[in-house]
């Protein structure tokens, strides 16, 4: 369970003319009863909407109608929300919740790992998740032609697939099977003009580095790779107990050596002599573990994990990741 003290925040990615802007507006002038503060991430003249932020030369603060606090950004990023959260604690601007929509040729690495890499911030906000939304009449052609859109799918907990109506149902069904084979953990569900229940894309706790997180069975299903993506997930799978002090060098050493193409990764694992499951995943440089719940008597214990990045080596991960079978699990192998 996340501290209900901490700030949540959502992260709202998409290529550029995806439609992330809209469904932002929508919320922005939508009577939800919370006041959200809305941080556009942008460093160029444009901002969210020129008739409800104020373009100047800083930051600039303004408080709507309807609950909603906009700013945005033309500097650093955690600096900004160090400041939204030092006026909320003093009483001086009021918010529930803090929404970021990044610009469309940005990664949102780096957006979320201000969330993790400093302290204060880590403190102060929980990161709820990553919404990426995808534009079906020109989804298609914008992954195959920009690594920045392969990694906001690669990075998503929830994907928001816009202007289905454009298309024909084949083309949005195709551009599904893609995009879950590049992130099969990621959610899914259309968009129209912006609308969608907030309850959808609100504390959904998607994005949860420190929670005891177990990996929904459906996420992890067997998928061929059909496109020369270089964003791309695969799953590993063993039945056998792993050695803690194997799995944590391998996993490491992994992290040292791949990180930066590492966009998401998540695994439940069964470890020797441990009564509990031991749940992890991180981004990028960025990995937590926490212990999960008991394994049950009558359940079959399994290692399960998801690695989705880019031109990741799948073959030394299998083959890393089965050295770290403990000991006695191979022992046994070899007796029968």
């Amino acid at each position: 369970m996340a501290n209900p003290n901490l700030i949540p925040a959502t992260i709202l990615t998409g290529f550029l003319g995806a439609g992330k802007t809209t469904l932002l507006n929508r919320i922005l002038t939508e009577r939800h009863g919370e006041k959200i503060a809305v941080i556009e991430n942008e460093f160029g003249a444009e901002g969210i909407d020129n008739e409800i932020l104020v373009q100047d030369r800083d930051e600039q603060i303004v408080e709507m109608n309807n609950g909603c606090i906009c700013c945005t950004v033309r500097g650093d990023l955690v600096r900004i929300l160090g400041d939204l959260a030092a006026k909320r604690k003093k009483g001086t601007l009021k918010f529930d919740r803090v929404i970021i929509e990044t610009t469309g040729m940005a990664e949102p690495g780096p957006v979320a790992q201000s969330f993790f890499m400093d302290e204060d911030i880590h403190d102060q906000y929980v990161l709820d998740a990553v919404l990426t939304v995808v534009d079906a009449k020109h989804g298609a052609d914008t992954l195959t032609a920009n690594s920045e859109a392969r990694a906001q799918v690669g990075f998503a907990d929830r994907i928001l697939l816009s202007k289905t109506d454009l298309v024909a149902d084949e083309q949005t069904q195709q551009l599904m099977a893609r995009l879950r084979r590049m992130n099969p953990r990621a959610t899914y569900q259309k968009v129209n003009f912006g609308a969608t229940d907030l309850k959808e894309i609100l504390d959904i706790r998607g994005f949860n580095l420190n929670g005891m997180l177990e990996i929904d069975p459906t996420f992890l299903s067997e998928h061929q790779h059909t496109h020369s993506d270089d964003v791309q997930s695969f799953v590993w799978k063993d039945a056998r107990p792993l050695d803690m002090e194997k799995i944590e060098a391998f996993l490491s050493l992994l992290i040292q050596t791949y990180g930066a193409d590492m966009l998401r990764y998540k695994g439940v694992l069964s470890i020797e002599g441990q009564a509990n499951r031991m749940i992890f995943q991180g981004v990028h440089m960025l990995m937590g573990g926490t212990p999960g719940k008991p394994w049950a008597a009558d359940e079959v214990r399994e290692s399960k994990m998801v690695f989705i990045g880019r031109n990741l080596p799948q073959r030394i991960f299998v083959e890393g990741l089965a050295y770290c079978v403990a000991d006695t699990a191979k022992t046994a192998i070899e007796i029968k």
